[in-house]
């Protein structure tokens, strides 16, 4: 018995010609939303959604990764079964120039702050 042919998952990663200033600005003004561009400016490299330390549950995690997504914060991939996050600076800096590295920049520095002792 011959074996059902499978194809490729693939994740549908819009272009940012679609992408406006608002849908931008709301997609990274969510602090969930911002902690996983940290994570992945931090990282360096793509990261695979289950390794975020996000305080939400995954269906919650699941929102925020498709909302970066759809406003090209990210782009998303399979690499076999697990899906990828990478951070889209270059593509972003085309339509907003500058504004995504900000807002990278920003991300971190809120993440990696320190508190103050009072």
């Amino acid at each position: 018995m011959a074996r059902p042919k499978t194809t490729p998952r693939t994740v549908d990663n819009p272009s940012v010609a679609e992408v406006t200033l608002q849908q931008l600005l709301e997609a990274v003004a969510d602090p969930v939303r911002r902690s996983v561009i940290a994570q992945l400016a931090l990282a360096g490299h793509g990261l695979s959604c289950g390794t975020f330390d996000l305080p939400v549950s995954r269906s919650t995690a699941t929102h925020h990764f498709n909302v970066l997504r759809e406003a090209c914060v990210i782009s998303q991939h399979y690499q076999g079964t697990t899906k990828m996050n990478t951070l889209r600076p270059d593509d972003l800096d085309a339509r907003f120039p500058g504004l995504l590295r900000a807002v990278i920049d920003s991300c971190v520095r809120e993440t990696t702050q320190v508190p103050e002792a009072h």
